[in-house]
């Protein structure tokens, strides 16, 4: 059997650490830890041509203040040099027990690295602060492929495309029926605006209704008011509005010319009206704007009903891989609703009353990556 995927017992605090201290390789040394400040960490990650907005070292905060979960950010050293930068939370849940994850809640996460070799020795270290944790596994969301030897789903796809150099260029280039959806959503009088913290609580209205629909826990609304608060530079909300009513709503965050949309969401008795297009279109048409290169429309699950949605804007699908080191058990998990375990659960939640789902939502959410 391969080491990697062996189930071994969790190691002494003390030996993880002094595994760590000095690890020698054919490059140089090597030292691995948790010592590094908010400024190196960023300035690592801003210049890495792998990273993404949820490397950066903020939403520890939000891991750890709105989760209740543990980060534990480790960096390699060469020379007393960044040479390497991998987010890790230490994840405590009541429905599946414990395990580390790089990252939770967010699209991405993983290793970032200067060669192969330092992105092993994070991962090796890694690995036996889960064990020492008690963790069953732990769970890199890249991208890409990056450790050939570990288990991998690829159950995620991410959608993404690149934008032209005008909002008149990108209309032109959109699919037809697309353009009339826009429209005729412009003919209801639907109306798109975009703004901060002054939008969450219209965000989080038909966010929280859609997640209830979905079967879905709901995130707490803190998490939305702390992302804007750690990110004012890079967060915005859009909403789209008929009257005084919110129809569709989005957060994206801005990193080095990328647009990522994490959130977003319609009513569905509003479908009719078209308010997810207009919604899209302006996002788009805001990023294009504002000089972004590429838009991200996030992930979403293989097969799933909105794949088709964003194939339409002109996006390019790239399956996600998350990959596993297995401590404590022999296969890699499913802790999403494609888990025909929580069929059940999920038919039960979309029957809640909106108030009780939102209430419970954050408790139960707190529990799944």
């Amino acid at each position: 059997m391969n080491s990697a995927l062996q189930v071994l017992p969790p190691e002494p605090l003390e030996a993880t650490r002094a595994s760590t201290q000095d690890m020698p390789n054919r490059f140089g040394h090597v030292f691995v830890s948790s010592d590094v400040t908010e400024r190196q960490w960023d300035d690592y990650v801003e210049r890495h041509p792998d990273a993404t907005v949820d490397h950066l070292w903020r939403w520890r905060q939000v891991f750890e203040h709105v989760f209740r979960q543990r980060p534990v950010y480790l960096v390699a050293r060469r020379h007393g040099v960044l040479a390497g930068v991998l987010p890790l939370v230490l994840f405590r849940s009541r429905i599946f027990g414990r395990f580390a994850v790089s990252v939770p809640f967010l699209n991405y996460g993983g290793v970032l690295a200067d060669d192969p070799e330092v992105a092993r020795l994070l991962v090796a270290d890694a690995r036996k602060t889960a064990a020492n944790f008690g963790a069953a596994h732990l769970e890199l969301r890249h991208q890409r492929r990056a450790f050939h030897e570990l288990p991998c789903r690829q159950h995620k796809v991410g959608f993404s495309r690149r934008l032209p150099a005008t909002a008149a260029a990108l209309w032109s280039e959109i699919d037809r029926k697309i353009r009339n959806q826009v429209r005729k959503a412009t003919k209801e009088d639907l109306r798109a605006a975009v703004g901060g913290v002054d939008l969450v609580d219209d965000f989080y209205a038909v966010f929280a209704q859609n997640m209830r629909d979905l079967g879905t826990p709901v995130y707490a609304k803190q998490l939305f008011l702390e992302t804007l608060r750690l990110f004012p530079h890079r967060a915005r909300v859009f909403t789209v509005r008929r009257g005084d009513r919110t129809l569709a709503a989005a957060i994206t965050m801005t990193f080095r010319g990328t647009v990522l949309v994490p959130w977003a969401s319609s009513l569905r008795d509003a479908r009719h009206l078209c308010p997810n297009t207009l919604l899209y279109w302006t996002m788009l048409e805001h990023a294009t704007n504002s000089g972004a290169q590429v838009f991200d429309f996030g992930r979403s699950s293989s097969g799933g009903g909105v794949n088709q949605f964003k194939l339409q804007w002109g996006a390019t699908a790239a399956p996600l891989h998350w990959e596993y080191v297995l401590l404590r058990r022999a296969h890699v998990p499913n802790h999403g609703p494609s888990n025909p375990k929580f069929q059940t659960a999920i038919r039960a939640w979309q029957w809640l009353p909106i108030w009780l789902a939102n209430g419970l939502g954050p408790h139960i959410v707190r529990s799944i990556p």
